[in-house]
């Protein structure tokens, strides 16, 4: 009953759809020269915009009449099983992995499509065969949410066809902040005058090109000391690059002790010393994140540790304690500061 109310013209209206894709994915939609997306965007009749950037994450938004929607999400999922299918035929692996795509759907409508109890969701799923699921959580600084949907290309379409027929019956409420993906999210650090990227728990020396920029803003903008009483927001390293004009943060890393952690077997790392900040209590939860993640993580890759007081009566902020050697202090300061620009930012664009 669905498809036919899509199909008969009843819903055929025009809408836009937002895809969630990897830098590798994306580049399988363009082809060699734009040849694929060229091909898609004629064959399908609908409008079909890459977001710019050297993200690791881009927008793919396909907009048009709900028919010419389905076309072209048909030949994105084709082409995503002809990766795969060639994929395997390089590999020892057996099983074929299922067709995976992420839709970005405002978060006012994630309701509508999961259901009373998840109804409709599981309607969904079972119908077409498709599996989908909702994020719990909304993407960074927006009130949109992943809704990742994987599985053939036959159950994908079906699929995404009911979502479509969801989200027309029931239209985002209030504005939408739309996801926008952030250039390269590796944070950057400067130690004596180099530019560093964190990749995992090490910190690899960034492009010369980096460190030019970085030397250039440090000349205009007063170098801003980390871990004050009250934190100063920072904006995060270099976020002029990305074209929005924030100061730099410069950090006094000693270059070759970034991160004493890796190696376990040295005594020669240099005495601990203790370092208090204070934070705000609206700010604490952005740091200490779901369960703890988010400290966990500033814990493993600064080295250092971190001890967050409890709330005491009357007072609006909370005692961080950081402990380990300078540049793990360092480090644990730079990455909540970190977070808390992101959280600043994040509520700036609300």
């Amino acid at each position: 009953e669905m498809e036919s109310k899509v199909s008969e013209g009843g819903l055929n209206v025009t809408l836009t759809i937002r895809l969630l894709m990897h830098g590798k994915e994306v580049g399988s939609i363009i082809g060699k020269k734009g040849e694929t997306v060229k091909k898609m965007r004629e064959e399908s009749g609908a409008r079909i915009n890459i977001s710019e950037g050297n993200c690791p994450e881009r927008i793919v938004t396909i907009t048009g009449p709900t028919d010419a929607i389905f076309k072209a999400f048909a030949m994105i999922a084709y082409k995503f099983e002809e990766d795969i299918t060639n994929s395997m035929s390089n590999s020892t692996a057996t099983s074929k992995p299922p067709v995976t795509l992420r839709l970005v759907v405002p978060a006012s409508q994630c309701g509508s499509l999961i259901g009373k109890g998840g109804s409709k969701i599981k309607e969904i799923r079972e119908s077409t065969g498709a599996q989908v699921q909702v994020a719990g959580d909304m993407l960074p600084n927006s009130t949109e949410r992943a809704v990742t949907i994987s599985g053939t290309p036959d159950a994908i379409i079906q699929c995404v066809k009911q979502i479509c027929v969801v989200m027309l019956e029931s239209p985002p409420k209030g504005a939408t902040i739309p996801y926008r993906p952030k250039p390269a999210s590796t944070p950057v650090i400067f130690a004596g005058g180099q530019a560093y990227t964190i990749q995992g728990q090490y910190a690899i020396p960034h492009p010369d090109q980096l460190t030019k920029l970085h030397q250039l803003a440090m000349q205009q903008t007063p170098f801003t000391p980390l871990g004050q009483t009250t934190p100063a927001f920072p904006g995060r390293s270099l976020g002029s690059v990305a074209g929005e004009q924030r100061s730099s943060v410069a950090l006094p890393v000693p270059a070759l002790t970034l991160f004493p952690c890796i190696c376990p077997g040295l005594d020669a790392s240099p005495p601990a010393s203790t370092h208090e900040l204070t934070i705000p209590n609206d700010l604490i939860g952005c740091i200490i994140g779901r369960q703890g993640t988010k400290i966990n993580e500033i814990r493993q890759m600064s080295g250092a540790q971190i001890k967050i007081a409890n709330a005491t009566e009357g007072s609006s902020e909370r005692q961080i304690t950081i402990t380990g050697t300078p540049a793990n202090i360092s480090l644990a300061q730079y990455l909540i500061n970190a977070r808390l620009t992101s959280e600043v930012t994040g509520m700036g664009a609300l």
